[in-house]
């Protein structure tokens, strides 16, 4: 399971889209995700695939590793593709029987959501990839360091989104342990049909909530020994220090967006 799901993973390599500054990295994922919703023709999505594909081959993220992570979301893509297929209508009809009609419109219309979600999500995991939660943390604390003016606790967000994308691993691996005991004691998990399986994931979530709120209680326990107070004013050991290649990086945002503008306006 843990190899299936790889959102909130870190993996420590050296390469160009990991040593990027955290800030510009976070500003690039949330235009790019912008960009993605301007998309809507398989013109513009074939250049955010390229584009995505680039930034893989950059960072030295096998292409099959991130495609196998969206595994665990595909039943939700699946039923977001089915709503659009039966719902949406317009253009050709293909099918009708009964009540149930399929047109071209829905066709197209599932295959363009569920491919932004997939960008959507491939662009995520990869900047949670190439970034340790610690430097995520400090600059998302950083990029809305403004908004502590108007009383909103950013310190606290960004420590919950921290603890967050560090309980995500252990979380997964508790449920891994979980389902080799329940299948050392002659559970079906694996087998049978999608029923049984769905019941079969019942007994997982019981005990898989309990140590969820068991590692919760121990870590508020160890923080508020160890006088951890989030109204203090706290320093950083890690200096996040911006440079010129992080300046380029959002730069090259302006030519991306131009070319897909311009194959939106053609109608490629």
């Amino acid at each position: 399971m843990k190899d299936k799901f790889i959102i909130g993973r870190y993996l420590p390599l050296d390469t160009l889209i990991h040593r990027l500054d955290p800030r510009a990295k976070l500003i690039f994922v949330m235009v790019f995700i912008i960009l993605i919703f301007i998309a809507h023709s398989f013109a513009t999505y074939l250049w955010l695939l390229l584009l995505i594909g680039i930034i893989v081959r950059l960072s030295k993220i096998k292409l099959w590793f991130l495609v196998k992570g969206l595994t665990p979301i595909w039943i939700f893509l699946i039923f977001t593709f089915a709503m659009h297929l039966f719902l949406t209508k317009g253009g050709t009809r293909l099918i009708e029987i009964a009540f149930i009609s399929i047109d071209t419109a829905g066709i197209l219309e599932g295959i363009y959501i569920v491919l932004r979600l997939m960008f959507i999500i491939m662009i995520s995991t990869v900047m949670t990839l190439t970034t340790s939660p610690i430097d995520l943390t400090d600059a998302f604390e950083r990029l809305l360091n403004p908004l502590k003016w108007i009383k909103i606790p950013v310190h606290q967000l960004s420590m919950m989104m921290s603890i967050a994308l560090r309980f995500i691993p252990t979380l997964m691996n508790e449920l891994d342990k979980i389902i080799l005991a329940q299948k050392s004691r002659g559970s079906e998990i694996s087998s049978g049909s999608i029923a049984n399986r769905i019941k079969a994931f019942v007994p997982l979530l019981i005990p898989l909530f309990v140590s969820a709120f068991q590692r919760a209680e121990d870590l508020a326990i160890a923080m508020e020994v160890r006088g951890y107070d989030t109204n203090k004013q706290r320093t950083s050991y890690r200096r996040l220090q911006w440079q010129l290649q992080d300046t380029l990086t959002l730069v090259i945002l302006i030519p991306i967006a131009l070319i897909l503008i311009a194959l939106k306006v053609i109608g490629v």
